[in-house]
């Protein structure tokens, strides 16, 4: 959304609905139109805390909660893997065409002729060969 008033009523009446719109699972600028069959048993649709008390889902990324913001040499990178990290219904990444194509249109994920998640290289080159 953009500014366009110019009173300071006008201002508050946008910051309340930005606000609101922030919060709305309905209008989510991150939210895709799921095919039904990968909506059931998602998870929730609105933000939720996890168990290390940061908001997933509401689009403010630099929690003071988040590891990220809290990060040193003593940090393990694992701390932030998992589910709890990513919210079902409310991810950048849904946003990829290649996302878009499989969970709105049912496409089968490609695996790009045996390479695993690169275009042009291959990283699972000799895993299947006898070591010597």
């Amino acid at each position: 959304m953009r500014y366009i008033g110019s009173s300071d009523n006008d201002r508050y009446e946008y910051e309340a609905a930005a606000d609101s719109l922030r919060d709305d699972p309905e209008l989510d600028p991150y939210e895709i139109n799921f095919l039904p069959a990968y909506r059931s048993g998602r998870g929730p649709r609105g933000a939720f805390v996890n168990r290390y008390g940061v908001i997933i889902g509401d689009h403010m990324y630099a929690s003071t909660q988040s590891p990220l913001e809290q990060w040193s040499t003593e940090t393990d990178p694992a701390i932030m893997s998992g589910d709890e990290w990513v919210h079902p219904y409310k991810d950048i990444g849904f946003l990829t065409s290649d996302n878009r194509a499989i969970f709105e249109e049912g496409r089968e994920p490609q695996t790009g002729g045996g390479m695993f998640q690169h275009p042009d290289k291959d990283v699972g080159y000799a895993v299947d060969e006898p070591s010597s």
